[in-house]
């Protein structure tokens, strides 16, 4: 059977998503490395980390803007190389403050990425195919955290921890020239048959989008119901995937006493249950609305429940004793969070225009941002003092009320979603 080609673009993103975050997990997995070379401590890395989470933050709302301005073709192609750059300049730092200072040109960078990736969603497939799609790009930012550890480990191994940055840099540029190269709009690509370019323009009898001015307006989306309803849970959501991608490993070796060998085996496995719960909540709204006849934005809220449930698996962690009992729950986090991320991510593809999906995606990025950033700079103060037990029980607390926001908020038309 024929592979439409609205899941090859899906597919380039995805590759663009993997590597985004294989460049942004370098610094996690050699933090102990690190921490040793410049006699850093927790805090100050938590510093670190707070320079990239910053400028991402206050990067996305602006990055969105621009995509929406530049379009996708030369906007992330200009982003990823930006990115790849600033990657590759940690090579160069001296200690924490330069490290400091590489993150927050990293992260002015590869705020993108989301906002791209949600913008290709909005333009390349209808309404009934978004969780889907989004869940196939959002397994990027779990598999590059993946991939992560044993690369990173294996560069420092071979030639020293300068190496690590260069080569997760390095293959960003690759990327940005095949996506410059390969990528054109729907109403532009010339490998587009006319069957499939009618079906991706059906919206099927689905919910309409907030936002049909196509003004990039930012006061706009602001005075919109529907972009609190997203913003608010994903600025309690996104502390949990800050702290997976920054701490696991700190974590391991500090509270289970795990050596870098035995990270690189088995700190991957979050990530990929991670994997596997992004396409599971991409699939598991299309099938709630055709074995259920649910609302399309209905499943959504479903999807972000079930997630925030499960996430009282890692709140658990500080009851377990062994490493392995830790991961597992690790696991069931990871799994947990991209099920409901996605599904809030994709919220934006549903409820504004095309025209502006990325500069509302942004914004609500910024606002999940936000939360991991604070949550982050709360686990390096207290870490040391109260452990980090209690500030993982958090992270379930923040998803459940989250969903309770969610609910509450968003309230639009209850149309039955054409089922795929």
């Amino acid at each position: 059977m024929r592979i439409g080609l609205r899941w090859w673009i899906i597919s380039l993103v995805t590759v663009g998503t993997v590597l985004n975050y294989l460049a942004r997990s370098s610094l996690s997995v050699a933090a102990p490395t690190l921490k040793g070379e410049f006699s850093i401590t927790t805090q100050q890395y938590s510093w670190v980390v707070a320079a990239f989470q910053a400028a991402y933050t206050v990067m996305q709302p602006v990055a969105g803007y621009l995509l929406d301005m530049m379009g996708l073709r030369l906007g992330f192609a200009l982003f990823a190389v930006g990115w790849s750059v600033a990657n590759c300049c940690h090579a160069f730092a001296t200690g924490w403050p330069s490290l400091a200072m590489f993150r927050g040109m990293l992260g002015l960078t590869e705020a993108a990425a989301i906002p791209a990736g949600l913008k290709a969603v909005a333009e390349w497939f209808p309404p009934r195919e978004r969780t889907v799609a989004t869940g196939w790009f959002n397994i990027g930012s779990s598999l590059g955290a993946m991939i992560a550890p044993p690369i990173v480990i294996g560069c420092i191994a071979l030639w020293g921890w300068q190496s690590a940055f260069v080569v997760t840099g390095v293959v960003g540029i690759i990327w940005a020239a095949i996506w410059y190269i390969a990528y054109r709009p729907p109403a532009e690509h010339p490998l587009l048959s006319d069957a499939e370019r009618a079906y991706i323009t059906d919206e099927g009898g689905e919910i309409a989008p907030a936002e049909n001015g196509g003004a990039l307006s930012w006061r706009a989306v602001l005075r919109t119901r529907d972009f609190w309803s997203i913003a608010i849970p994903r600025f309690l959501a996104d502390p949990a995937w800050q702290t997976f991608s920054f701490f696991i490993p700190l974590y391991l070796v500090e509270a289970k006493g795990l050596d870098l060998a035995s990270i690189a085996a088995f700190a991957w496995l979050p990530f990929l249950a991670a994997d596997a719960g992004s396409l599971a909540g991409g699939y598991y709204a299309p099938w709630l609305i055709k074995r259920f006849r649910v609302s399309l934005v209905t499943s959504r809220k479903i999807v972000v429940t079930t997630g925030a449930f499960l996430m009282i698996g890692p709140a658990c962690i500080g009851l377990t004793v062994s490493p392995a009992a830790a991961i597992i729950l690790f696991c069931v986090g990871g799994f947990a969070h991209q099920m409901l991320s996605g599904a809030l991510m994709t919220l934006a593809a549903d409820l504004f225009d095309k025209r502006v999906v990325a500069t509302a995606g942004g914004m609500a990025g910024s606002a999940a941002w936000i939360g991991g950033m604070s949550f982050s700079l709360i686990i390096g103060a207290l870490a040391d003092t109260v452990g980090y037990n209690p500030l993982f029980a958090c992270l379930a607390i923040f998803d459940l009320i989250g969903t309770i926001v969610l609910w509450t908020l968003l309230r639009r038309p209850k149309l039955v979603a054409q089922p795929a």
